[in-house]
């Protein structure tokens, strides 16, 4: 996905993109027979860092402020099942009126706010099975996210880095140190990381923030990730139909920023990847 007005990099400099990941499902190989348990997404979002991340997290601020109130030093985080669930201070969306409206701005948002999005969804059973030994989850789909967010990164000759979620201090190391390998080695797919990931992103280390710290990126890609995984596994027969259900709208809206194949349009392989896809 191009946007309109982007402009190629003529040289190395400061990131102009950022990544935004977080995940859906868990790690773990346990309960592999629940389809809530075998099949875990990484979801990642990455703007243009000057001006489309900026006008997309003031707006994102604007309809929390008008939701919830002004809280300078109690910042609203919004986090999918807590909305759901209207927890905390999404207990306002338990009226129906304040719940239409701020649905329908947060879709708005999310469909007019410019930025691109891939999902990796591995199938954990699957990959058991195929491997003896197999790769952290988490960590397999990182490396194939990586593959195409420094392709087109690539495409462009710009440059970028990438923020995730944190998730404990043992696996945000675990972490750190596989995107580090990924950088320094390479992965599968790319085994010259130089011409590949090294000379899209702008530094080895990832960036890990806490949901507390109140990121846009990943909060819109905590609100995507979900819905998006549900539609994905619905398309492929995984999960029955779960009826007018709002993430089927943020799935809907969102779809348009699949990253593409940028001459034939193609979006599986690119936005939508698979790993280990068992019958």
């Amino acid at each position: 996905m191009l946007f309109k007005g982007d402009r190629v990099s003529e040289k190395r400099r400061e990131p102009e993109y950022r990544l935004y990941v977080d995940e859906s499902g868990v790690h773990a190989y346990t309960h592999l027979n629940q389809v809530s348990q075998r099949f875990l997404a990484l979801l990642g979002v990455w703007f243009r860092r000057q001006d489309r991340y900026v006008e997309f997290a003031d707006r994102l601020e604007g309809l929390k402020r008008d939701t919830f109130g002004a809280r300078p030093d109690n910042p609203v985080i919004l986090h999918r099942e807590d909305i759901v669930n209207t927890r905390g201070p999404f207990e306002v969306l338990r009226d129906v009126h304040v719940r239409r409206e701020f649905n329908q701005r947060l879709l708005d948002i999310i469909g007019e706010s410019q930025f691109a999005m891939v999902v990796v969804i591995i199938d954990k059973l699957g990959h058991l099975r195929r491997y003896a030994t197999p790769d952290h989850p988490y960590h397999y789909c990182l490396a194939a996210m990586l593959d195409r967010y420094c392709g087109w990164l690539n495409y462009r000759s710009a440059v970028g880095d990438v923020v995730a979620e944190a998730r404990g201090g043992r696996e945000d190391r675990l972490l750190e140190m596989e995107y580090r390998r990924i950088y320094e080695t390479g992965t599968r797919m790319f085994r010259n990381p130089q011409e590949h990931h090294q000379r899209a992103l702008t530094t080895s280390s990832i960036k890990v923030r806490r949901k507390k710290d109140n990121i846009a990126g990943l909060q819109l890609a905590d609100l995507l990730a979900y819905p998006v995984k549900q539609q994905c596994l619905l398309e492929r027969g995984r999960i029955p139909d779960p009826g007018p259900v709002f993430g089927r709208d943020i799935a809907r809206i969102a779809d348009k920023k699949f990253s593409r194949h940028y001459r034939t349009g193609r979006v599986e392989g690119y936005g939508k990847v698979w790993l280990s896809l068992a019958q």
